[in-house]
């Protein structure tokens, strides 16, 4: 009787902190845009990170929307596909590179995509300013496949949609909190908002996800948010995962200055 009463009354072990499977190390960046500035710095940075500590079994997640919005996303995509020839580097599709995909097949896609953004892309593949100015909708639908390689193309289809790591999940925008892991919509895993980012309760795993602009890291326990909107505040942010631990790396250029590097020791 007074065994069962001190079980009742025992207090419960403190919940097991989410971890990714033991020797592996990820880093985990954030929406680029077109920084290619910031991201080659974030390289450098990674690069010097990981030789420095300890040896894991290293992996790099890109999160989506490499493209768009910043000045230099041909250049992006071709250090992308340079550094996975020496590291292993997966890239999930944001909903940025599904717009610049969808923009081959239709004018009205291509306007779509250029209000968003893609007229920054389509300026990095070598039209300049002046040529864009001149061309109407139908002319710029004809000459876009002449800009854009096909191999590029090609690239940006076959990026993943998501990503497993022990107790965390990758994607670009989120999840649908309503489906298992194993039954979502991609629509959701590259758009998806409001339904996502109101969720309060437990989830499959922690999602850690771009797509959403915050000014920190935001860390909400059962998400974490790491877009820190480098187009436009000048500030890319990694997510390191090891064991139980969490770090955080950003690149920052501050009004068109130099870019500087940053570590944290602990998501904010």
């Amino acid at each position: 009787m007074f065994q069962k009463l001190r079980d009742m009354f025992r207090s419960k072990p403190a919940p097991k902190p989410p971890s990714v499977p033991e020797g592996m190390r990820y880093y985990v960046i954030g929406d680029i845009h077109g920084r290619l500035d910031l991201y080659e710095a974030m390289i450098a940075a990674i690069e010097a990170d990981d030789s420095a500590a300890p040896p894991a079994e290293t992996r790099i997640v890109l999160l989506g929307d490499l493209v768009d919005r910043g000045p230099d996303s041909a250049g992006v995509i071709a250090r992308t596909r340079q550094w996975q020839q020496t590291r292993r580097v997966r890239v999930l599709a944001g909903n940025h590179e599904e717009m610049f995909l969808s923009a081959f097949e239709k004018p009205e896609a291509l306007r779509h995509f250029l209000k968003h953004g893609g007229r920054e892309t389509v300026l990095s593949y070598g039209l300049s300013k002046k040529q864009f100015a001149t061309l109407d909708l139908d002319e710029m639908f004809a000459r876009l496949p002449k800009l854009v390689p096909a191999e590029d193309r090609e690239y940006l289809a076959g990026f993943e949609t998501m990503i497993r790591a022990g107790d965390y999940v990758f994607v670009h925008a989120g999840i649908d909190p309503s489906r298992p892991l194993g039954e979502q919509k991609r629509s959701d895993l590259l758009w998806i908002r409001e339904r996502f980012l109101s969720h309060e309760g437990p989830l499959e795993k922690v999602v850690v996800h771009g797509h959403t602009i915050f000014e920190r890291v935001m860390d909400c326990g059962n998400r974490i948010g790491i877009d820190t909107g480098a187009f436009r505040s000048g500030v890319l942010t990694a997510l390191v995962l090891e064991g139980d631990q969490r770090r955080i790396i950003q690149t920052r250029s501050v009004d068109g200055g130099p870019v500087e590097t940053f570590h944290e020791e602990q998501a904010a």
